[in-house]
Parts: structure tokens; sequence; C-alpha cells
């Protein structure tokens, strides 16, 4: 690594009831989060974000990538997926939005998992133990509703306010029971009704 990693941790969750009905197969959550020191920390503003871009995204990108798989057993196993980054108070969200909206980022993740969506986001500045919430939809479809998921889990110390938190997060399933159909249907009532 040629950054200040601190810390990495994961978080799963496992849902096998929903709206008091068993699910007919258990929804599977899961995230893993880096903590590093903001290389834009302490420089004041700093115009040219792209060197810091092009040496560390590639990084985090394997290894938040590496994580997401395992935990997950496989890329064909991850079915919706997203992206999350927290900026300590001292930074600025454009470090956050830096470090994950660049191809060399995202493309790590995108291509071990197969997909064809767009990475869903989330691009805050906040201070430790602020909620981290990673939305997801289907690495295929991003019309599939059953996908539409949020992660959320907080890490107590992070971020720093001279610290960024970069989090994947991955799901295994949908919703259990999910019941309002997807976006295609929507539009085909809209276009009818018009």
């Amino acid at each position: 690594m040629t950054f200040a990693l601190r810390k990495v941790v994961t978080y799963t969750e496992d849902t096998l009831i929903e709206g008091g009905k068993v699910a007919a197969k258990p929804l599977r959550l899961f995230a893993a989060a880096a903590v590093l020191r903001n290389p834009w920390a302490g420089r004041g503003f700093v115009e040219d974000l792209q060197p810091e871009i092009r040496e560390i995204a590639p990084q985090l990108g394997e290894l938040l990538t590496r994580e997401i798989i395992r935990m997950a057993g496989s890329g064909e196993a991850v079915e919706a997926y997203g992206k999350a980054a927290i900026v300590g108070t001292s930074g600025e969200v454009e470090h956050a939005s830096a470090l994950t909206h660049t191809l060399r980022f995202g493309n790590h993740y995108r291509n071990a998992v197969g997909a064809k969506s767009f990475l869903s986001f989330t691009n805050v500045r906040g201070g430790p133990a602020c909620p981290i919430a990673i939305p997801l939809m289907h690495k295929h479809d991003e019309g599939m509703r059953s996908h539409y998921l949020t992660i959320q889990f907080s890490i107590t110390d992070a971020p720093a306010p001279d610290e960024i938190v970069v989090a994947l997060g991955a799901s295994i399933g949908g919703r259990p029971h999910h019941r309002i159909g997807d976006r295609y249907k929507d539009m085909a009532e809209l276009q009818n009704n018009a």
C-alpha cells in the first residue's frame, strides 16, 4: 500500500424473517470499508486531485473488492452492489468523491462481479460513527426494484477529521417478499394511461 490505511472493517447481515414472515431465501448483505488518512488533509485547497486518485483509487478498489468477494464466496454470487465514502470534517466531500468516482476504483468491483449497471453511491462529510449508507441496485438491471437495498452500519472511531472511509456493499438476494413490481411495469402502465 502506498497510502496510510488504518483499518479494514467488514459487515455482514442476514435477514431471515421480514414483516413477520419467514423469507423463502434469506437476504445476505455484505460490506467492506477501508479507513485511510485523507491524502489531501492539511494541504489547503488542492487544485489537482489526479495524482492521488491515480495512485490510491486502484489499490482501494482491489482491496475492497477482494474482501467483498471473499465474504460473498464469488463474484457470480453478488446480485446487487454499491459504494459509499465519508470524508472527515477537515476534508471536502470532493475528496470522498475523488477516490470512488473513478473507473480506477469502480472497475475492479464491476469486473469482478460481471456487472452492467453503474455503482450506486453516497458521498458525505461526517465524524466518528457517522452512518455509512451504501445504496444497492441489481448489477445487471437498474430497474429491478427487488434489489433496491441499503446497507447501513458505522465505525465507532472513524472517520477522524483527517481520514476518509471508503466502502463497497453487496447483496445475495433481494428484499424478501418484494411485491412492488419493477420500473418497466410502471413505465408500461404510464404509457397506456397517456
